[in-house]
């Protein structure tokens, strides 16, 4: 048996606590004439020392109860007891913050340390060390040396060794930042359930995620923990790209002021500003009053203060935070054709456009170092809003004349069938500027389906034309953005829940695919993206179509294991339509929509924006 000095220093015995421990019995069996009576007598001396107890250890040998037996539940009784009183000290220093306190466990703690390597024991010495408020280095050292210690030690013990430890604190966040990623890509990815979208759960729901809480118990009131993890984040942001990092980045800090952890959110500049979005977000709305919030706070960045804009820009990078942006901005655009009014008048619309801009910049602005808010071009604002609006009115329009009865619909025959390009404009600023990019992006979910940028409409068809006008812009935008997971999810969920009869028709087939995906197939999460799609309207293309798809689909080894996964299980669920099969057209029997076990009315919630 080995125990720790008061030195802090490695023992060999149980000699350090005052009690004879394995080195005495051996000394003492290898000294001794008779071996039995030496081990009577060491009984005697080192049991429990209550006179009355004693004539009760013969009648518990007749019940044949060992003496480990007896004394280990002693000792586990006992052990239980000390836990709770020092907690109750623990509890006390807590509320009275008492300097007396303190000291009694110091005390507690110098004198039970060389305890801690007797499993036995090491609850009452690690209850202790979780009670100290302040351990002294030379324990944090023997806790961090040996691993065995390091991984009994309670949270509140390892925050004290983390503080001054980044790599040992890195190396715990490491797999939580990982598996949160996991999680996000497993609900972009997953082609099996449509009953989950991304964009579904609302933000208090989604810092309530095992990884989130866990951070922020991990990080405790600790301002230097705090700021290692949003370290990391920002590092692993501008390694990798993942948009991810962003969201857990604004998850972490309002986990916090949830969690009430007033030592952080006090001095994270971005606390209020976060706060104040994700209300926003919460409630999809920006009123007037939290614009100006918003606002304010953005006009009030002081020289000298610029770095807090790469915070901020990953808080609004955050693709909850974008989905809401443009969505709202959607919703303000529909409102001012509605009021035939003009988007450079509306001030939260150029608002939203100002957060949107400085969230699509936070990469550029954490790489480059330079904390400047990039300004706006009001060009977007003042010549591509209102070629988009008028590429809105004229879907409009196309729309009211298809309900049209078919005697007054005839006039408008030239209306819905030579609906030309989308205007230059759209496409020249959606090619320059991120902002006109995601607002275009935006208005494609809206046509194809999105009620006001919200919810899907399940039932409600979208406008095939609208949306085929709008894709056919999308894939030379800025940045590639109409690549990006969070929006070829919700696409894809639209044109199964909504448009998934459209894939009869070959030319919504070719600006589907041949445009617009198969534009993007150098990515393999585009790929997946695709092979979702397909899981879910194979049915409803023609053969030949399906066939040209699976054809060109087939992964190379260039590609991930995940899309060779899926591809195989695609193949294996269009099972019998053979190669035979795939050069006839399918027979209605085989023309089966997607099936989804959500109610109508479940469906038109499941997939909110």
């Amino acid at each position: 048996m080995t125990t720790v000095k008061n030195n802090g220093t490695p023992g060999d015995s149980l000699e350090d606590l005052g009690i004879p421990g394995q080195s005495f019995l051996s000394d003492a069996l290898t000294s001794c004439n008779d071996p039995l009576k030496a081990i009577e007598e060491f009984q005697l001396e080192n049991g429990i020392l209550l006179p009355s107890l004693r004539p009760m250890l013969p009648l518990l040998d007749l019940h044949g109860i060992q003496r480990f037996d007896f004394h280990a539940s002693v000792l586990e009784e006992l052990r239980e007891q000390l836990i709770k009183r020092i907690n109750e000290i623990g509890a006390e220093r807590s509320e009275k913050g008492s300097q007396s306190v303190d000291r009694r466990l110091k005390e507690l703690l110098s004198k039970s340390f060389p305890a801690i390597r007797v499993a036995a024991l090491r609850p009452v010495v690690m209850c202790i060390l979780r009670n100290t408020p302040v351990i002294d280095d030379k324990y944090l050292k023997i806790l961090v040396r040996e691993k065995e210690l390091y991984n009994d030690a309670d949270t509140e013990v390892k925050r004290q060794i983390w503080k001054d430890n980044q790599s040992l604190f890195g190396d715990e966040v490491s797999p939580l930042f990982s598996r949160y990623i996991i999680e996000k890509e497993q609900v972009l990815f997953d082609h099996l359930n449509l009953t989950s979208p991304f964009f579904m759960p609302s933000p208090k729901v989604r810092r309530q995620g095992e990884v989130v809480q866990k951070l922020a118990h991990m990080i405790g009131h600790s301002v230097k923990l705090y700021d290692m993890v949003l370290q990391f984040l920002r590092t692993l942001f501008l390694r990798t790209k993942n948009v991810h990092y962003c969201t857990l980045r604004a998850e972490l800090l309002m986990a916090l002021h949830d969690l009430e952890v007033q030592d952080i959110i006090s001095v994270d500049p971005c606390h209020k500003f976060t706060w104040c979005l994700d209300a926003c977000i919460r409630e999809k709305n920006v009123d007037v009053k939290r614009s100006r919030e918003l606002q304010g706070f953005l006009d009030s960045i002081k020289r000298g203060q610029e770095q807090v804009l790469g915070d901020l820009s990953m808080t609004l990078c955050d693709p909850y935070a974008v989905n809401f942006l443009a969505s709202s901005a959607m919703k303000i655009a529909l409102h001012l054709i509605n009021g035939e009014s003009l988007p450079r008048d509306n001030a939260v619309l150029v608002l939203l456009l100002r957060m949107l801009a400085l969230g699509l910049s936070a990469w550029t602005m954490i790489d480059s170092q330079d904390f400047k808010e990039p300004k706006l071009d009001s060009q977007v604002v003042t010549k591509f809003l209102p070629a988009l609006m008028s590429l809105m009115v004229d879907d409009q329009i196309r729309q009211l004349n298809l309900k049209l009865p078919p005697d007054e619909r005839e006039s408008a025959i030239a209306i819905i069938e030579h609906s030309g390009p989308p205007p230059d404009a759209c496409q020249a600023y959606a090619q320059l500027s991120g902002v006109a990019a995601v607002l275009s992006m935006y208005y494609a979910l809206h046509v194809g389906g999105i009620g006001a940028g919200t919810t899907v409409q399940n039932k409600s068809r979208g406008d095939a034309r609208g949306l085929m006008r709008v894709l056919t812009t999308l894939p030379n935008c800025q940045g590639q953005r109409a690549y990006e997971d969070p929006f070829l999810h919700t696409l894809v969920l639209l044109l199964v829940l909504n448009m998934a009869d459209e894939f009869t028709n070959e030319s919504f087939c070719t600006v589907i695919f041949d445009e617009f995906f198969l534009a993007g197939m150098s990515k393999d999460s585009v790929t997946r993206h695709l092979l979702k799609l397909l899981w879910w309207v194979h049915p409803k293309l023609p053969s030949a179509r399906l066939h040209a798809l699976v054809k060109s689909l087939e992964p190379t080894s260039q590609h991930n294991e995940a899309v060779h996964s899926l591809y195989q299980a695609l193949k294996d669920k269009i099972g019998n339509r053979t190669n035979e099969d795939l050069t006839t057209p399918p027979s209605d029997a085989m023309v089966e929509g997607p099936t989804s076990p959500m109610s109508n009315s479940t469906m038109l919630g499941a997939a909110n924006l």
